[in-house]
């Protein structure tokens, strides 16, 4: 028992201080990584980055200087560090090679959240889909479809295609087409459609609606019209001018043309 007690001294005297230093080492630094990450976050929102980036940013230092901190420890201890750091390092290059397409994903977040070619609200079409953003997280993005289907989609493939922003823009353009029958009065069917957008207080006066003969087709004469809204009004005076102008055309006694197909049936009689 005497003998276990002069070893444990002995230990103490000899490795007592760099124990205790080992000690000093990890809360000293514990405190100081958490001070710090917290620092970096908030000096990140100061900066208007995205609170989500700013929060992983915070949890990201704070891990890594956890890491060195740890093995400034054990070094000081005695233990034999650089094995380790191989370790480490083997251990975080795997974990890279398996979580690389998450990395890429993560990467494309950071450059969605830092150059924001669209936020939280806007209508866009990326990656194929179409619908209003909901949430743009580090992995991936929320969008929220127009028939209000959820769809999550990985960040790199928002980045890796068109991204198309309907919301971020002072105004948009309709394009609606309208065919009246050739034998219609074709200044009257325009000034129809003209009167119909002018008395819509929801079409832009500038830049001004237009109304324009786009071709002449097979069935009929087609018009175009081509009035300027807000974004939030698009869909509202899309649908409404529809249905006006197809009403407004009737009323002024214009037909809108159909495919047909006019059939002739000669009889053929015997000898002649």
């Amino acid at each position: 028992m005497e003998e276990s007690l002069n070893k444990v001294y002995l230990y103490l005297i000899t490795y007592g201080f760099d124990l205790l230093a080992a000690i000093l080492i990890f809360f000293v630094g514990k405190w100081a990584a958490k001070t710090g990450s917290r620092f970096i976050e908030q000096m990140m929102i100061k900066t208007h980055v995205d609170a989500t980036l700013a929060k992983f940013v915070k949890h990201l230092s704070y891990g890594t200087a956890m890491v060195f901190i740890i093995i400034a420890a054990l070094s000081k201890v005695g233990v034999q560090t650089t094995s380790l750091v191989a370790v480490v390092g083997a251990a975080g290059l795997a974990v890279g090679l398996a979580l690389q397409g998450s990395l890429s994903n993560f990467a494309a977040g950071v450059i969605l959240i830092l150059f924001k070619p669209f936020k939280v609200g806007d209508a866009v079409e990326a990656a194929g889909v179409t619908g209003s953003v909901d949430e743009i997280q580090i992995f991936n993005t929320v969008i929220n479809a127009p028939d209000n289907r959820k769809i999550i989609v990985p960040n790199a493939k928002i980045t890796g295609d068109n991204i198309t922003n309907f919301t971020d823009v002072p105004n948009r353009r309709l394009e609606l087409k309208f065919s009246i029958s050739y034998g219609d009065d074709l200044r009257k069917a325009k000034d129809v459609l003209m009167k119909l957008m002018t008395a819509d207080s929801r079409i832009l006066k500038d830049p001004s609606p237009m109304v324009a003969v786009s071709e002449l087709a097979d069935n009929g004469v087609n018009l175009i019209c081509r009035p300027w809204v807000k974004p939030s009004d698009y869909w509202n005076v899309y649908f409404d001018l529809i249905e006006k102008a197809k009403l407004g055309l009737e009323e002024n006694g214009m037909t809108i043309p159909f495919p047909q197909r006019e059939v002739h049936i000669y009889e053929h009689k015997n000898g002649t």
